[in-house]
């Protein structure tokens, strides 16, 4: 189940469905499978924009912050570096006069993903030779 599917309502007092607007880092801890700490170091580096603060200063979450969370998840799958992912976050933040930047950080991101990809299938080959060597050999010596 996706962050966002898991998020958008909650049941209030009556039984009725109610749309969350704000979650407590702890919440958003446990939807994302990040840490509390994680999560802070994400604010402070500049991963996640400012997180709205409720007036006794604890952070409020919005459904927008889940969503950037997802999709910084799905970033860190890649393997693209911290520095990147902060400088993404940067161009965000500065506007649609950024877009050409933004995408040509995806697409670098898409290329050395196909690249992994690639060597990740030549190496299944690999070991599909050698799981069917295993298959078929009859005491013969192991490689």
């Amino acid at each position: 189940m996706s962050v966002m599917a898991s998020t958008s309502t909650s049941t209030g007092t009556s039984g009725t469905r109610i749309p969350r607007t704000h979650y407590t880092i702890s919440e958003v801890a446990a939807l994302t499978g990040l840490s509390a700490h994680t999560l802070r170091w994400y604010e402070r580096i500049g991963l996640m924009s400012h997180v709205d603060r409720s007036h006794t200063g604890q952070r409020r979450f919005t459904e927008q912050d889940l969503g950037w969370l997802a999709f910084v998840g799905k970033l860190r799958l890649t393997g693209m570096p911290v520095a990147d992912m902060v400088r993404y976050a940067e161009l965000v933040r500065e506007g649609d006069h950024t877009r050409d930047e933004r995408r040509e950080l995806l697409e670098t991101t898409r290329r050395d993903v196909l690249s992994r990809i690639t060597e990740l299938q030549d190496t299944l080959a690999v070991l599909d030779i050698k799981i069917s060597h295993y298959g078929t050999a009859s005491g013969g010596a192991s490689s």
